[in-house]
């Protein structure tokens, strides 16, 4: 069995814990909304700055009904932790070649994004810091990031600025997007909308702003992970923990280890049944792992473990075309 033995890392999270929870209640005293769910082209405005150059802005509206309390949650929970991502974010932006996940697996084994993206539209679907955003930008497409947490967008705009990147910033759920049907031609989330998002919702939402043949690609926990994930939000265990079928919701709001937000899983005969319903093709599937020696990091899982089982997974789907009869 892994265990766990109390460090300056455990009593860092308790500390950043109970930061989160005076940021929540602040905010929902606020209930200030996010985005509407109105099916418009992006809203998010640039603004030139001295030298001529475009540098990112944020947009959103004020009038959305009562959010999901799980979005509630996770954009109080965001922008209590904003600041604690904001070095990650800078580092981030900084790499010449992207990594993936919490291992950090070169781009070069997973194959995330197109090696030539001019002349393509994309969307980070809870963009965070934005950096997979700068990368896709640096290939050459047209980039919009969405993340219900304006704290985590304020971050992306000062980076995008700084690093002369231009780069459509909107505060808003990846629930209910802004954007017209068929607009984009690529969408992704790493740890974005792929965790912190109702599956059942998200991905319908992602396939209807895809155009025909657009393709999806997506990186969160694996299912077992999850469950071997202990009750009381402690590091995951060498035994199974948790049901497997039926998983869906995982509340850590209220766990006495590290406490978070809610986050969503399926296992993997359901991700395939929600795919065929909404449209998709699965065209790839991967399980990252840590390199052999790789030291453990802040999260639940331990770099041994990861190296036997796997902790995250990556789809790749694509939206079938109006001719497409791929079963």
């Amino acid at each position: 069995m892994v265990r766990v033995t109390v460090t300056a890392w455990a009593q860092y999270r308790v500390g950043r814990a109970e930061r989160v929870r005076r940021i929540a209640r602040r905010l929902r005293s606020r209930r200030v909304a996010a985005l509407v769910r109105r099916r418009v082209g992006p809203t998010a405005r640039r603004a030139d700055d001295a030298s001529g150059r475009h540098r990112a802005t944020i947009s959103g509206m004020d009038d959305l009904p009562e959010l999901p309390s799980h979005v509630s949650e996770n954009r109080a929970f965001w922008n209590g932790m904003a600041d604690d991502w904001i070095a990650a974010g800078e580092g981030s932006w900084r790499q010449e070649e992207p990594t993936w996940g919490t291992w950090a697996v070169p781009e070069s084994e997973l194959a995330m994004l197109p090696v030539d993206m001019r002349g393509m539209r994309a969307v980070e679907l809870g963009c965070g810091t934005a950096y997979v955003s700068a990368w896709m930008t640096r290939r050459g497409a047209e980039v919009t990031g969405i993340d219900v947490s304006e704290r985590q967008l304020a971050t992306a705009q000062r980076l995008a600025d700084e690093h002369g990147v231009d780069i459509t910033l909107l505060h808003g759920s990846a629930e209910a997007t802004p954007f017209a049907d068929a607009s984009f031609d690529f969408a992704i989330s790493e740890y974005g909308a792929a965790i912190w998002c109702d599956p059942h919702v998200w991905i319908a939402e992602a396939h209807r702003i895809l155009r025909p043949g657009g393709r999806l690609v997506f990186l969160g926990n694996h299912p077992l992970a999850h469950v071997c994930a202990p009750w009381d939000g402690g590091r995951v265990a060498e035994t199974l923990v948790r049901p497997y079928f039926e998983m869906h919701t995982l509340d850590w709001t209220e766990v006495p280890i590290d406490p978070g937000g809610v986050e969503f899983c399926l296992g993997h005969g359901d991700w395939y049944a929600l795919f065929r319903r909404v449209g998709f093709v699965v065209e790839d599937y991967r399980e990252p792992r840590p390199a052999e020696g790789a030291p453990d990091n802040p999260f639940p899982v331990p770099a041994a473990w990861a190296r036997r089982w796997p902790s995250e997974q990556v789809w790749k789907v694509r939206k079938r075309a109006a001719v497409d009869v791929t079963p």
